[in-house]
């Protein structure tokens, strides 16, 4: 009883709902009464209401910016310094460790992406069925059809971020088949215990991205606009179609990625970029306004979440640092601080709006990340920390289409979508073939900008680029890595890409350097679903290390730094 009543305490996130929308069947005729019409969805207007607790305020962001290659470990960067990590499972995130020291509350853990997206699974399904209980065909019901796709565009979203992060990139219809995902539901709980590890909700990670792409194809057309309050804070039309782009590259369905991008884009795609121009840069807090302004038409969705990020980086222990240091870490400095093939230093749009802790660069990060602070009691100076992030954006669809178009032979049009890259970035030298061949060719070992990519050994059907356009697509991943910067989704562009990322990390009482590499089939790839789940019962993932970790020497001199925010 007591391990029963374990599991499911922890498989509560894909079945519960809070308790203002549950309306479970009981066990006698006293519990069958309603007490109040809130806690039946029975309703269209009930049904769009509760869609919108469906997006979770929990994101994978840290995890897999830890992960990738846009960190580096200041204790090595800088050996004077004996700097703790904020939180336990970053330095276990950032040494590819199983995560296991985190509490069940604690934000951005694997436990909290966990959770709150099953939740948001699990509002999608109750969703869908209340709707399926009040009309025959909720697709085509006037009154249903919006909440209808809303539902299934949200379901599959949630899903697709899942299987991104915990299970195997997508490689093609044959070798995914063989790689094991994650549970993909579809129906909400109505039995004490469901064991997920089932073979029904297991699903190979290409089955998973089938039932993504139904979810997707259900919804995308459904939804409407008009019928959202505030339409960048759901699935609205540009980020509904925004979202199939990324799917389809993800998939290397390239002409659908392009269907769907210029969907959302058209042919002049700089009407909808981002007007870093007109950016006031007086404060933080102005420039968090307008870069996370809803009427912004480059915000395709925003989503509001509980994240210790900006927390995070003031610890100044993984950092976007200068990369000046005897040992050989790859500089993470080209992500937001560096030079690119037609701009010098750092992008203009950036001028004024890069901040960091410490000295030296140390830390250096963009205002986007910076908090906000949600007071429960001003006097206790307690509340909640709350960062906007922007799962979708112009910008970020811009460049996915590049890449499809390159794929597709069409590189003309790949180079005018990134010159528009560039100058909504306020650049004003063209960027050209020549350029691009100046800045990315040469040795990847050698060039802090290009990343030595593996499609080959990743599935034998992804095309391999040579010459100018593997000098495109090394533009590509450069320009989305400098986006996407504190999203994540450079983890996801390592592991469709079988990109090596080496890792050098001392930690705070360490008097040593270990040097770790993370190769194309490494598979701690897959970050190891919660431990809180495996406790529960869920089978864990593969993920034995190699034993190929070397560590140097290193004479260690402690210096006390001031953390001032410049």
């Amino acid at each position: 009883m007591i391990k029963e009543m374990k599991r499911l305490d922890i498989f509560k996130y894909i079945g519960v709902l809070s308790v203002a929308v549950v309306g479970l069947a009981s066990c006698n005729d006293k519990l069958d009464e309603v007490p109040d019409n809130r806690t039946e969805i029975d309703t269209p207007e009930k049904v769009a209401l509760l869609l919108t607790s469906a997006y979770p305020s929990a994101v994978p962001a840290v995890i897999c910016e830890l992960s990738g290659d846009n960190f580096v470990d200041n204790n090595v960067v800088k050996p004077g310094i004996h700097r703790a990590a904020y939180s336990l499972f970053h330095e276990e995130a950032y040494r590819w460790k199983d995560i296991k020291n985190y509490g069940i509350g604690e934000d951005d853990t694997p436990y909290a992406v966990w959770e709150g997206f099953y939740k948001g699974i699990a509002t999608a399904n109750h969703a869908i069925e209340a709707m399926e209980a009040m009309s025959a065909d909720p697709a085509h019901d006037a009154t249903l059809s919006h909440s209808w796709g809303e539902a299934h565009l949200v379901r599959a979203y949630l899903h697709f971020v899942l299987v991104n992060v915990f299970a195997e990139a997508y490689k093609d219809s044959v070798l995914s088949q063989q790689d094991m995902a994650i549970p993909y539901v579809t129906k909400p709980e109505n039995v004490v215990h469901v064991d997920y590890s089932q073979p029904e909700f297991r699903h190979s990670v290409k089955e998973t991205y089938d039932l993504i792409e139904k979810d997707l194809l259900e919804g995308i057309n459904l939804v409407d606009d008009s019928k959202y309050k505030v339409p960048a804070y759901h699935f609205n039309r540009n980020a509904a179609n925004a979202f199939a782009a990324r799917f389809y590259l993800y998939k290397r369905e390239y002409a659908k990625c392009i269907k769907y991008a210029d969907a959302c884009l058209g042919t002049n795609p700089s009407s909808s970029l981002r007007k870093w121009a007109s950016m006031s840069t007086n404060t933080i807090e102005s420039m968090l306004k307008a870069y996370n302004d809803e009427q912004a038409a480059c915000n395709y969705l925003l989503q509001t979440t509980y994240s210790l990020q900006d927390r995070m980086l003031s610890a100044i222990r993984f950092v976007i640092n200068d990369g000046n240091s005897a040992e050989k870490v790859k500089s993470s400095k080209n992500a937001i601080y560096g030079s690119g093939p037609n701009w010098s230093n750092r992008l203009p749009a950036y001028d004024g709006k890069i901040y960091r802790y410490g000295e030296n660069d140390d830390g250096s990060w963009l205002f986007r990340v910076y908090e906000y602070f949600e007071y429960d009691d001003k006097i206790a100076g307690i509340g909640w920390v709350h960062i906007i992030y922007q799962p979708f954006t112009a910008e970020e669809t811009l460049l996915c289409r590049a890449e499809a178009e390159l794929y597709l032979g069409q590189s003309d049009k790949a180079l005018q979508d990134l010159n528009a890259w560039t100058k909504s970035k306020l650049v004003d030298t063209p960027l050209t073939q020549a350029r691009i061949n100046s800045f990315y060719g040469g040795d990847p070992a050698t060039n802090d900008y290009v990343s030595e990519i593996n499609p080959d050994k990743m599935s034998p059907s992804f095309k391999v680029l040579t010459g100018d356009d593997l000098n495109i697509l090394s533009c590509i991943l450069h320009f989305r890595r400098v986006e996407t910067m504190f999203e994540g989704l450079r983890w996801f562009d390592i592991k469709r890409y079988g990109i090596k990322v080496h890792h050098a990390y001392r930690g705070e009482r360490d008097y040593n350097v270990t040097h770790d590499y993370l190769d194309w089939n490494d598979p701690r790839r897959v970050l190891q679903i919660p431990n809180n789940v495996i406790s529960a019962g869920y089978p864990s993932t593969y993920r034995e290390a190699p034993t190929s970790n070397e560590t140097t020497p290193m004479t260690v001199v402690p210096k006390l730094y001031t953390t001032n925010l410049q």
